[in-house]
């Protein structure tokens, strides 16, 4: 996993992406967020593979001209979070109750409720979502929206500690 500042443009986000398709990997998640400098945005991105093959993509993409960071997130030393939004099928009055049971468990919120279904809302790391995932899919799941991991580094550092994590940045 690792972190891009780059210059807000347009285009900048298909030259990324592009260039991490044609080394030959899967974006398994994409963030990307406005910094409060509106002329830079953060992108974190998910991708597995070899240490030596990540570290070369993230070369690669420092090289690109809209670049301004690159840096890597190290999992055990960073909050991650995600969110997903997941509508569920209401069968019956014990089948909500039982959705909104496991929504407390899971410190999950109910987003929106129909005749037939609810909207569940649940953030954290992605395996407390897959896990609430796996509970629900019995009552049937309609649909699913997640929007992919993002993440900071723990405690005071950031990103721009090159030192510790290993960041690429134009001089």
């Amino acid at each position: 996993m690792f972190a891009l500042i780059v210059e807000n443009k347009p285009g900048v986000l298909f030259r990324v992406t592009n260039m991490i398709r044609r080394r030959g990997f899967n974006i398994e998640s994409i963030t990307v967020g406005t910094l409060a400098d509106p002329s830079l945005s953060r992108m974190t991105i998910v991708i597995r593979g070899e240490e030596r093959e990540v570290s070369q993509v993230m070369k690669n993409l420092y090289k690109l001209v809209e670049t301004v960071r690159v840096a890597r997130i190290p999992e055990g030393e960073s909050v991650l979070r995600e969110l997903a939004l997941i509508k569920v099928n209401i069968s019956n009055p014990q089948v909500r109750a039982d959705i909104l049971n496991y929504a407390q468990i899971f410190r999950a919120r109910i987003v929106d409720v129909a005749e037939d279904a609810m909207t569940v809302e649940i953030t954290g790391e992605s395996r407390k979502i897959d896990a609430f995932l796996n509970i629900i899919k019995g009552f049937g799941i309609k649909e699913i929206a997640r929007t992919g991991v993002t993440a900071l580094v723990r405690g005071g550092k950031t990103i721009e500690d090159e030192d510790k994590f290993g960041v690429v940045k134009h001089d």
